[in-house]
């Protein structure tokens, strides 16, 4: 399909696309990040990387005011209010607190026990070589709207920097916001797609369980708490999968149990902790609930009190049907029909979604997969990596998309 079919735009006016020169240098910039990750609000270096180059553009870009990320307007001058709603491009900047485990890579992380696992070093590159490109057409005259770009700290603390970003007025005059979210079981120069819901909601949960402690010798006279923990990691999983729809996904899993420190003694004290995933939007409202009934009958069942912290997290990323026709409509644009694939929901969080609970907006599966590789690196492990010709991918997406939603090119 011809790009003035598709868009209304004859095909070679529909510009942003990036040249062999920018590539390189937001492969360079891409691999300084990854080989200096920062945890969530911890991304001073990361924010002053983005606000130098930015600068270096002629752009003004703004600080958030939580010493962290920033938001960057192209098309309007400071302090200008927007007359026309304005499209917001978001990445997220922080890293996760593991090890980089990948070997015979000349990038792999510096800093002990952290890591860009998740791509968000592949996010930021993105809207940064977007704001580049779209800043040197701005120039010349050619961009049609004002374009924000908003770097957001802490998406991987719960219940997300979004809140900060938008709380610092990240979204003020903003009619449309998207992103992008590296899947490594997506080929590089592909994008999957899905209107509706893309992600689930994500809770964290952390209980504590006490009992008088006692001889193994005499469980009957005191609280078996490792018994009762173990029936809380197993029954109670069981009971919040049943007091929902199936079809609302609601799932709790844990990540961490612990309790005791001899073999003959029974302890006094228990721990547990994992995270709530949910589906649907109206069950993970009623999740506190259900959670907190279904531990309290099992923990009193075998005489156990409970004390139960429940950390709300992040809605489901809930895709605006014409924000995703837009994007299908900019990769379709700039590589063809075969460049989109459908997806699935997934069971991962994103605070993407605070975002899109006040303005339409869709986040899409950017490709990272090598071609003909078969060992997918999933997301959140130490050897996870991405094939970088996914940040002109989405560079040119984004930069069509600008043009596209410009002219009411929506379908």
């Amino acid at each position: 399909m011809s790009l003035e079919s598709e868009s209304g735009l004859p095909g070679d006016v529909l510009p942003g696309v990036l040249s062999e020169s920018l590539h390189a240098e937001l492969v360079a910039f891409r691999r300084d990040l990854h080989m200096h990750p920062e945890l969530g609000n911890q991304e001073f270096r990361t924010t002053a990387a983005i606000k130098e180059r930015l600068e270096q553009a002629g752009l003004k870009p703004r600080v958030l005011s939580t010493g962290t990320g920033l938001v960057c307007d192209i098309g309007l001058a400071e302090g200008e209010r927007p007359s026309v709603p304005v499209l917001a491009l978001r990445a997220d900047i922080d890293a996760l607190p593991i090890p980089d485990t990948k070997t015979d890579c000349a990038y792999r992380s510096t800093v002990p026990d952290r890591a860009h696992a998740c791509g968000h070093d592949v996010h930021t590159t993105v809207v940064l070589g977007t704001g580049l490109v779209l800043a040197d057409l701005h120039a010349k005259g050619l961009l049609p709207r004002p374009v924000r770009l908003i770097f957001q700290a802490a998406e991987e603390v719960l219940p997300g920097g979004a809140l900060d970003a938008i709380e610092d007025g990240a979204l003020r005059g903003v009619g449309r916001i998207l992103a992008v979210h590296c899947d490594p079981r997506v080929e590089a120069g592909k994008v999957g797609l899905r209107h509706g819901p893309i992600t689930s909601a994500c809770d964290r949960l952390e209980i504590a369980l006490d009992g008088p402690g006692g001889h193994t010798a005499r469980p009957h006279l005191t609280t078996d708490l490792v018994t009762a923990a173990a029936r809380v990691a197993v029954d109670v999983p069981a009971l919040v999968g049943r007091r929902v729809d199936t079809r609302a996904g609601l799932a709790l899993t844990w990540g961490r149990i612990e309790t005791g420190h001899a073999p003959n003694v029974i302890p006094q004290h228990a721990e547990l902790s994992g995270t709530v995933r949910c589906l649907d939007l109206e069950a993970w409202r009623q999740a506190p609930d259900i959670v907190h009934a279904a531990i309290d009958e099992v923990a009193t069942l075998h005489r156990a009190k409970s004390e139960i912290t429940y950390v709300r997290g992040v809605p489901p990323v809930v895709n605006d049907r014409e924000s995703t026709e837009l994007l299908r409509r900019a990769m379709v644009a700039r590589r063809g029909m075969k460049s989109v694939e459908s997806t699935e929901q997934s069971l991962g969080g994103e605070d993407f979604s605070w975002y899109l609970e006040r303005v339409p907006g869709a986040m899409a599966r950017l490709g990272v997969r090598r071609p003909g590789e078969r060992t997918v690196r999933d997301l959140h492990q130490g050897d996870f990596d991405a094939d970088e010709h996914a940040i002109t991918v989405g560079v040119e997406m984004f930069t069509a998309a600008a043009f596209l939603d410009a002219n009411g090119a929506r379908g």
